[in-house]
């Protein structure tokens, strides 16, 4: 499987016999830089704020995930999508959030959505096992880069990639990435990476986390 980043949460992740999964479209004129996304088969909605579930970017889809449950998609990528929280005071501020869990070629992918509620045990138990943490670091509207740190560690995922937070042009009230790259050993960050391929034979349990921090794809 083939993973890029568009900015902010929306992701392309591509399937071995090229089914594509876009994550949270966002609307350009709220994050404040471009967003053209390409003709996908599926399209996962974290919540309905606009800078995740802008459809109208979206050139073509065929299947739209927008609620919790199990899905599966031409028997080949599977996709589980688990209630949360956007905030800590269970949604009272800003209503939930759709972490989705994506199956592809054996690779098992966490994408968080605009995750806002603390690191339980209960939600920790939902979401194992992990490979590949997609999470939110950019705090205010999101857990912090703090707060995203204790999720990987109680995931223990085999690669992170961060997401939803400050690069030039964006005009969202949310931190640079920086406070979070600091808190990896450098020796297991990997910048500026334009492309993600990954399968399987990719992830050993005794290879230390690694953080890759992706390019944006315009």
């Amino acid at each position: 499987m083939k993973i890029k980043w568009l900015g902010h949460s929306a992701f392309l992740l591509t399937e071995s016999t090229g089914i594509t999964v876009l994550t949270d479209p966002f609307d350009p004129d709220m994050v404040g830089y471009g967003f053209t996304a390409p003709t996908v088969d599926i399209v996962t909605v974290s919540h309905g704020h606009a800078d995740h579930n802008y459809l109208e970017g979206v050139d073509s889809y065929k299947q739209v995930y927008d609620a919790p449950g199990k899905f599966e998609y031409e028997g080949r990528v599977h996709v589980t999508g688990i209630q949360s929280f956007h905030d800590d005071e269970e949604g009272a501020k800003r209503g939930k959030n759709i972490i989705y869990k994506f199956g592809m070629d054996g690779v098992s992918v966490c994408h968080m959505g605009d995750i806002g509620e603390p690191c339980s045990p209960e939600l920790i138990e939902r979401l194992l096992p992990v490979d590949v943490l997609m999470i939110p670091v950019g705090g205010n509207y999101t857990v912090d880069a703090e707060l995203a740190k204790e999720y990987v560690d109680r995931l223990m995922p085999q690669i992170v990639i961060p997401m939803h937070y400050k690069i030039k042009h964006c005009e969202l009230d949310i931190d640079k990435p920086d406070a979070f790259i600091r808190a990896f050993d450098g020796e297991y960050v990997e910048d500026d990476v334009a492309e993600l391929e990954l399968d399987r034979s990719d992830f050993d349990e005794n290879t230390p986390t690694r953080l890759v921090v992706l390019k944006r794809q315009k």
